[in-house]
């Protein structure tokens, strides 16, 4: 229960805490825009631009991003906008809904696909270990007389595919022997398998009238693995793996592949400007974690806009990557009205093949459909959930199955008191 008469107390405790930070924040916020919406004074073209960047070496610092053919775009008509960051413009309004679903008709004929997933780890109170993964999908041809897919792939995990192969019984000896980290690379490896498996089977239906670029292939997620850094291997060299073959399947089978992260805290960019404003005679950016890059257009995109594509240049878990490590490309899409941006991150070969402006017109499009997100991974995230009535159901199963083979199941009267009580 929460005592709300001491939350007020508690929060005024710390009221300049909170000012504070706000104050320093608007500042940092407001220098690197401004560094922003003045590159295309200091740069006349990208390959200006990448001469003063990190070279792209192992060992050589993070560029964050390296600036593609579309930087030059941009910068062709930068100085006649109201606004000079870099931004290609929808170039579309909508005054209701109906006109946006009508635009949206663009899809038509065009097959997407989505993949989510989701997991139930294994119950430290029960006598017996179990996990499941279970991953959703959705295809979707867009087309009159060709039904969608919607189905799921399960895993159940057993107790010796629990287990935590990374930690030493003899310095930590109370520790859970079993790893909620096995559950959720798994759901992360099937997830990848599905989407290749799809990929595979979408490449091989093609037909001689469908577009270029379809199917689209949407995956809830970074296509940088950034976040496995921090992990022990195998774990680690697993999600490189992983990752990697969603780029290798994408381009060989020219397939398009969005990473769609709808909330992300990447600060590419952000590194990208401070490498640049390093060479400066009067350096003026300060480091700062408060600050990521979608929040470097608020306030200067409407709804469709987008920023152009750039490489992701991070020499972290990138160098990982090999021959690869250059392949990621990245924009930011304005999806809502009042939100920051979306991130989306794509293999470097659609923006060579070009193709990236239909692909967006199809997210577009589906954003559309979804209310502000897109309704594929919308529909395969619902396929995949598993709700508190789910996990309930499947322990009730779990035990009944055990007991079918002579196997008793039970489970600690602390979990059975909180349950009562929740």
């Amino acid at each position: 229960m929460l005592h709300k008469g001491k939350l007020q107390a508690a929060l005024n405790a710390k009221k300049g805490q909170f000012s504070l930070f706000d104050g320093s924040f608007n500042e940092q916020l407001a220098m690197y825009q401004y560094a922003l919406e003045h590159l295309y004074e200091r740069y006349a073209s990208s390959s200006q631009l990448e001469h003063m960047l990190p070279p792209d070496e192992i060992g050589m610092p993070s560029a964050g991003a390296r600036p593609t053919l579309e930087f030059d775009r941009w910068l062709v008509n930068a100085v006649n906008q109201p606004y000079h960051g870099p931004i290609f413009p929808f170039g579309r309004d909508f005054g209701t809904h109906e006109q946006a679903r009508q635009w949206a008709e663009c899809i038509e004929g065009i097959t997407t696909v989505a993949v989510d997933g989701s997991q139930l780890m294994p119950w430290r109170d029960a006598s017996i270990p179990v996990g499941l993964v279970q991953v959703g999908f959705f295809v979707n041809p867009h087309a009159r007389g060709r039904t969608y897919t919607k189905d799921v792939r399960m895993e159940v995990l057993a107790p010796e595919e629990l287990m935590d192969d990374t930690k030493n019984d003899a310095e930590d000896p109370d520790s859970y022997p079993y790893s909620e980290m096995q559950v959720t690379q798994r759901r992360y490896l099937l997830e990848v398998e599905t989407i290749c498996e799809l990929m595979r089977q979408q490449a091989a239906a093609r037909r001689e009238e469908d577009p270029i670029y379809s199917p689209v292939v949407f995956f809830d997620g970074s296509l940088v693995v950034s976040f496995a850094l921090t992990m022990p291997n195998p774990y680690r060299q697993r999600y490189i793996d992983a990752a990697l073959s969603l780029l290798r399947t994408s381009e060989e089978l020219r397939v398009p592949l969005i990473g769609y992260i709808d909330t992300s805290y990447a600060r590419d960019m952000i590194t990208m400007l401070r490498r640049l404003d390093a060479t400066l005679p009067r350096p003026v950016l300060r480091d700062t974690k408060k600050i990521h890059d979608a929040l470097l257009w608020r306030s200067h995109l409407r709804w469709g806009d987008r920023t152009p594509a750039m490489l992701c240049a991070r020499n972290d878990v990138l160098e990982s990557y090999g021959p690869d490590h250059n392949s990621v490309a990245f924009c930011y899409l304005q999806t809502t009205a009042v939100r920051p941006p979306t991130r989306l991150e794509f293999p470097r070969w659609m923006l060579d093949d070009g193709i990236l402006e239909p692909v967006l017109d199809v997210v577009r499009a589906e954003i559309i459909a979804g209310n502000g997100y897109p309704y594929a991974i919308e529909t395969a995230d619902a396929v995949s959930v598993i709700t508190m009535q789910d996990r309930n159901e499947f322990y009730g199963q779990f035990q009944a199955f055990l007991e079918r083979q002579g196997v008793k199941f039970t489970y600690s009267t602390k979990s059975l008191s909180k349950n009562r009580r929740r």
